[in-house]
């Protein structure tokens, strides 16, 4: 790596969409710095596994694993409380889904500007999607947007950190296509919110990821319980 080349951070989640983020960051020519975080999810322990095995998939020059237990404490999500169990997919629905962690992603973000300016990083990519804005209040343009002005005022004036969300306005579909182009080892990624494996095949998660490969015309490489057909006609 020399002096003058790019280098990104990635959140990593272990899942398809910042698997997708840290394929196209690296053909933009970033050297990549991977920050996993977990946060008591039901399925951390696979997650962490995924995003290990990203880092190794893309060469990446660093990999950092935070947990950041405060969000599972603070509670609020299926994904984190016991006593709230993860919905069946409502591909329909236009209501905040349970298993949004309430301002998860300003937490996350403001963890990899840190991880970013520390490691003289031009630009921070997250996977955020235009079907994760639907549901979820900090995955919307105006929030990215919002998040870049605090970057600009919060760091070294000598800082300059691009926040990317490259997929922001793309649909799960479009990722998949992305990835599939770029050689996104799928099968090293996981998306369930209820089970380390199989997956279930009926959680928000799964749902608009199967619809996503099925879409496509592509199966999905990961094992399921349940394969229902989500695809558009």
């Amino acid at each position: 790596m020399s002096d003058d080349s790019k280098r990104a951070v990635v959140l990593a989640s272990g899942g398809m969409d910042s698997a997708t983020a840290a394929y196209h960051a690296a053909e933009q020519g970033y050297d990549l710095y991977l920050l996993h975080t977990s946060y008591g999810q039901e399925t951390e322990n696979k997650e962490f596994d995924c995003a290990e095995r990203l880092a190794e998939e893309t060469d990446a020059e660093d990999f950092l694993h935070v947990e950041t237990s405060h969000l599972a404490k603070i509670g609020g999500s299926s994904l984190t409380d016991d006593e709230m169990d993860v919905d069946d997919a409502d591909m329909e629905s236009e209501e905040i889904p349970t298993s949004y962690v309430p301002f998860r992603n300003a937490n996350l973000l403001s963890m990899a500007v840190s991880y970013a300016e520390a490691n003289d990083c031009d630009a921070v990519f997250i996977g955020a999607h235009s079907e994760d804005f639907s549901g979820y209040p900090d995955c919307r343009p105006a929030f990215f947007d919002a998040f870049q002005q605090v970057v600009d005022v919060g760091t070294k004036d000598d800082t300059q950190i691009d926040l990317e969300a490259p997929f922001v306005e793309w649909s799960k579909t479009d990722i998949a296509e992305r990835g599939t182009e770029l050689g996104v080892p799928y099968e090293h990624t996981w998306s369930c919110y209820r089970a380390e494996a199989p997956a279930c095949g009926t959680c928000d998660a799964c749902a608009f990821r199967l619809q996503a490969f099925q879409n496509i015309g592509v199966r999905d490489p990961i094992e399921y319980e349940e394969r229902p057909e989500y695809s558009e006609a």
